[in-house]
């Protein structure tokens, strides 16, 4: 066992972890924030991307230790102080972007990362951001509506699919 230390969402947190325990699981298990999910542990659904040291990663493939010392985001880190929901958060509501839910977290963190680079994607630009990303829900066509919301775009000229 080892003990890591990181700052998570602005506070700071630290658990004993074994060499093997990745960051999705301390964060979830140890730290108790469970947006981030897990859905694959093979690095292909996204739905557990995270921020560390500003990066968005998919923390199902990054050990906890490997994060030692860094600055961690998560999805409960997004809202405000309040619980108001951030820009992204509130485009997706607003544009219907998630459906059952499960991916969006995933969704939310890589479109801020997106939005980070890029404040305003085109909608090709979206869709190739997003492409380690799945939802089985939704097509995202609202996805892409919703980011392109909150990038302050016009939504009205993404196609239909």
């Amino acid at each position: 066992m080892a003990q890591v230390k990181m700052t998570v969402n602005g506070q700071a947190a630290s658990g004993d972890v074994e060499g093997r325990t990745l960051l999705s699981s301390f964060l979830r298990d140890q730290l108790g924030l469970t947006g981030t999910h897990v859905g694959c542990d093979t690095s292909q659904c996204g739905a557990c991307v995270v921020h560390v040291n500003g990066e968005a990663v998919k923390s199902c493939t990054m050990l906890a230790m490997e994060a030692d010392g860094a600055d961690v985001a998560t999805i409960e880190g997004q809202a405000g102080p309040d619980g108001s929901l951030n820009t992204i958060q509130q485009a997706f509501q607003d544009h219907h972007g998630l459906q059952c839910g499960f991916c969006t977290p995933g969704m939310v963190m890589s479109a801020a990362a997106l939005l980070k680079e890029n404040p305003k994607p085109s909608e090709a630009e979206i869709r190739d951001y997003l492409e380690g990303n799945i939802c089985r829900c939704t097509g995202y066509h609202n996805i892409v509506k919703a980011i392109m919301a909150a990038s302050g775009q016009d939504v009205g000229a993404i196609a239909a699919e």
